[in-house]
């Protein structure tokens, strides 16, 4: 089955505000998804994350705002949004007593594919999702792992350009973990994914763009790289072979140096003073003068969980 070719494959969101009543869930979010990008989505539990995928699946209409997917105006729209766009939600929504190839063949049909398309669509997701093992057991018999698969696979039966992943990892054991996130970067060599996610180590794993919403506003959307940047604000490791207290107390007084953090393995992370880009050059002439071993001066490690506390952080 070919994708046509007018599908742009991105999804463009403008001031979206998503209203409960008197709560709001999502407030003015605005973000661009360009064509085979894999983008981490993340924020806490409640930040809005879900609602924000309900609307992009034309699941739940915007209290205003403007969301295209794949071109398509998702209010003005639906139906050729639905088209171009596979959704997995939370919960994977199978009927347990289907065997895998009959719940594979009944999303076939409702999305409209013929006898012959179903059957090419079929083999195409199955090899992709490696689901022959399982293909004449019943949904409600397979593992979460194998569940989640399949429901990946539902969502890909019509081939579409834009994918949307809501926890996808939740719940799996770590080898089923290692093999969803695998499946994950597979699939966006030719599509644009949404990953949206609690668990950082997912994110970090699969994507180089990260989305971080907060109490229902986008507080960050960088390339993962850059936050790491921003976060780390030109702090430095700094290890030597022997290191006093001595050279401690001195190490705290060099010019430039703001504050010190001791790390498990016997490092220090150095944070620098504000508007001092040289911090490498300062340290390493510290160690020099005092006759240090110098074993390591690199910039400081920073994980997406760092990054993510200090967006989200009061």
């Amino acid at each position: 089955m070919r994708r046509p070719s007018n599908i742009a494959g991105v999804i463009e969101v403008e001031g979206l505000t998503q209203r409960y009543g008197s709560y709001t869930a999502v407030q003015d979010l605005s973000f661009l998804l360009g064509a085979g990008e894999v983008v981490g989505f993340l924020g806490p539990n409640g930040a809005g994350k879900t609602t924000t995928l309900r609307v992009l699946a034309s699941a739940l209409a915007p209290s205003s705002g403007t969301v295209r997917v794949g071109g398509h105006d998702v209010l003005r729209e639906p139906v050729a949004a639905r088209e171009v766009l596979g959704y997995l939600p939370e919960r994977c929504p199978l009927y347990p007593e289907l065997l895998v190839e009959e719940a594979l063949d009944f999303i076939a049909r409702i999305r409209g594919l013929d006898p012959c398309a179903r059957r090419e669509a079929r083999g195409r997701v199955v090899d992709l999702c490696g689901l022959g093992e399982v293909l004449g057991r019943a949904c409600g018999d397979l593992s979460k792992g194998f569940r989640q698969r399949v429901g990946i696979a539902c969502a890909l039966i019509h081939d579409p350009p834009v994918l949307l992943l809501d926890e996808p990892t939740s719940g799996l054991d770590p080898h089923q973990v290692r093999e969803v996130r695998a499946l994950v970067r597979a699939l966006g060599e030719e599509r644009t994914v949404l990953f949206s996610s609690h668990v950082l180590s997912d994110v970090e794993a699969t994507c180089r763009r990260v989305l971080v919403l907060h109490q229902g506003r986008l507080i960050a959307d960088d390339a993962l790289e850059s936050l790491e940047r921003r976060v780390r604000g030109g702090a430095v490791r700094f290890r030597c072979a022997a290191f006093a207290d001595e050279e401690r107390a001195r190490l705290e007084t060099l010019p430039g140096v703001r504050a010190l953090r001791a790390e498990p393995d016997g490092g220090w992370t150095v944070f620098p003073e504000e508007e001092v880009d040289d911090l490498p050059e300062r340290l390493f002439r510290f160690a020099v003068a005092e006759g240090l071993l110098l074993t390591e001066l690199a910039p400081a490690r920073v994980t997406l969980e760092d990054v993510f506390l200090h967006l989200t952080r009061a």
